[in-house]
């Protein structure tokens, strides 16, 4: 399973930069950055696979594929923008995170303009004139 795979990488990840950490502080904030990207690149082969098969769900249900797109590049913008603000943060630079955090909900407020706008035609369009 690849829980497995992460959580060990993610403990032995923890104890080498917990020993190094006091030796060379710059080098392990180097190693959690590595160690973070491989975790990110397993977990992506398990995201290419639910955004496929989410997919093909929308293609059946004859979803307007550019409301599927949107959602999925807001989770995708959601999930970079967490991963880069939990970096940042690890390094010791909490301000800039918020900063990250900040960008990221603005990013998805004006990416997400479109299916508002969308939905409030829907409902202005069942109200009754």
């Amino acid at each position: 399973m690849i829980i497995i795979q992460i959580v060990g990488l993610a403990l032995l990840s923890a104890i080498l930069i917990i020993v190094i950490k006091q030796v060379k502080p710059e080098l392990a904030f180097l190693l959690s950055i590595a160690a973070g990207l491989v975790i990110l690149i397993l977990i992506m082969r398990q995201v290419e696979a639910v955004i496929e098969l989410i997919n093909q769900l929308a293609r059946q249900a004859r979803i307007d594929m550019i409301y599927f797109n949107t959602i999925i590049k807001i989770i995708g913008i959601a999930y970079i923008g967490e991963f880069g603000a939990e970096l940042t943060r690890d390094s010791g630079e909490g301000a800039l995170a918020s900063k990250i955090e900040l960008a990221t909900k603005i990013i998805i407020m004006v990416i997400a303009i479109p299916i508002m706008l969308s939905l409030i035609e829907t409902i202005l369009r069942l109200i009754p004139a």
